[in-house]
Order: structure tokens, then C-alpha cells, then sequence
């Protein structure tokens, strides 16, 4: 095509655009990833915690959450990064049997920094990955369940067979006397996260350095 020929196709697109009202543009451009699919309702998070994190359009908003797979999840919700980067290097997900759904207690970054040093962390991710995984099963329930299902069952058992009981406060819940659930039900494909506010099971021996990371 010739650059005289150019403007006139681009003015007959723009044209028939405006005339279509919602057609197809002709330039092909897509929908922002942000958006949630159309024809569905927009999954409702509750906690305190939820104010702070994507809302609307922006990007990790809870309705876009709703269409990835679980470990694309925890990536765009940004007060998980320290909890994505285990399951990432653990690769604990592939412990969960095959076709069932999971329920995520994540605990956010400032949950894992008061837990641990930046030393013994970083050791335990480098050297120590069946520590990793034990404690990050206390973190997995089998079958994607929304908070109020777990308060109602009043307990629930983690991958590591722990049990972890939850009772209603506020809006959310409380686990045990470890954790208060933060940002509940973010829905994933076929999981549930819910952030909580500290870290579940029992600490990794390689974890004694009091020396807690500032965040």
C-alpha cells in the first residue's frame, strides 16, 4: 500500500468504527487484560486490608483474579510476594491431588517479615526447600472454600493435616490464635485465597535468628 492510500483507509476505519458504535475497530486493538470478563458478577473481598489493594479496573483487581489459574494469582496481588516466590520455588501446588480445587491462606508480606530474618529466609528458600514445603502446607486446604464455609465448619485441615480452627470476627475470621484472615475471598480458577496476617505451622529449624527483617 502506498503512502498516499494510507490516510484514506485510516478515515474510512475511523468512519465505519463510529457508525458501528462498538464494532470491532479496525486496527485490532485489544481489551485491556484489567477488565473483567464481561457477563460476570465481580467476586466481593472483605477485610481491612482490602482498601489497600486493586480495586475497579486496576491491574490485580479481584474480578481479573477471577479468570487465572491460581499461581498467575498470587503473582498480581501485591502484598503477596514473599508468599508467591515459596510456592513458586517449592513447588508445593503439584502436592495437591490432581482435579481438586484449593483454598489459600496466604500470609502477607509484613506477616512473613515479623516471622522471619532476611538470612534464615533467604536460607530456607536456597537450601532448605522440604522445610519450605512443610511449612507452606500449613497454608493449603483441599477444595476451594469461601470464608464463611470455613467459619460455619468452624475447622478446617491443611495439607500438612493440621487442624485450623476459625471463628466469624467482624466481617472476616480468626484462625486458631495465630492470624486474623485480612483480605478475604479472592476467587482464582478453582481456589480461594484469603491473606491473613501471620504465618501458619510450626516455624523451620533453620528459622531461630531473632533478628526479624524491617519492612
Amino acid at each position: 500500500m502506498s503512502q498516499t492510500t494510507r490516510p484514506r483507509s485510516r478515515a474510512l476505519c475511523l468512519l465505519v468504527s463510529a457508525l458501528l458504535l462498538g464494532s470491532t475497530a479496525c486496527t485490532g486493538a485489544s481489551t485491556t487484560d484489567a477488565q473483567p470478563p464481561s457477563g460476570t458478577s465481580t467476586p466481593q473481598v472483605t477485610g481491612p486490608l482490602c482498601a489497600a489493594l486493586p480495586t475497579g479496573t486496576e491491574p490485580g483487581n479481584p474480578a481479573f483474579l477471577a479468570g487465572q489459574p491460581v499461581d498467575q494469582a498470587l503473582r498480581w496481588i501485591p502484598t503477596l510476594t514473599t508468599f508467591e516466590a515459596a510456592v513458586r520455588t517449592s513447588g508445593v501446588l503439584a502436592d495437591l491431588p490432581a482435579g481438586t480445587g484449593v483454598t489459600i491462606l496466604a500470609p502477607s508480606d509484613d506477616a512473613f517479615a515479623a516471622k522471619f530474618s532476611e538470612d534464615n529466609w533467604d536460607d530456607l528458600m536456597a537450601r532448605h526447600t522440604d522445610q519450605l514445603r512443610t511449612l507452606l502446607k500449613a497454608h493449603l486446604i483441599t477444595g476451594a472454600h469461601p470464608i464463611d464455609e470455613l467459619v460455619t465448619a468452624g475447622a478446617a485441615t491443611t495439607l500438612d493435616g493440621a487442624t485450623v480452627t476459625l471463628t466469624r470476627t467482624g466481617p472476616t475470621a480468626r484462625l486458631g490464635d495465630r492470624a486474623d484472615a485480612v483480605c478475604a475471598d479472592y476467587q482464582a480458577t478453582n481456589a480461594r485465597i484469603h491473606i491473613i496476617n501471620a504465618v501458619l505451622g510450626p516455624l523451620p529449624t533453620t528459622a531461630t535468628d531473632t533478628d526479624h527483617r524491617a519492612h
